[in-house]
């Protein structure tokens, strides 16, 4: 499962070709920004997720 659809990302590159190897980095990525920003939301007493912890 991917965490950002490879529709999305398509539309934001437009024409510019896309590897199938892109989309898993990607992935991993976008996890790693998630559970960054739930440490920096948890470290701080707060069980919502805000923009500011990214």
């Amino acid at each position: 499962m991917y965490l950002v659809t490879k529709a999305q990302i398509k539309q934001i590159v437009g024409d510019v070709n896309i590897s199938e190897e892109f989309y898993p980095a990607l992935n991993v990525k976008v996890e790693s920004v998630i559970k960054k920003a739930l440490e920096r939301a948890t470290a701080n007493g707060r069980r919502t997720l805000m923009a500011r912890d990214i």
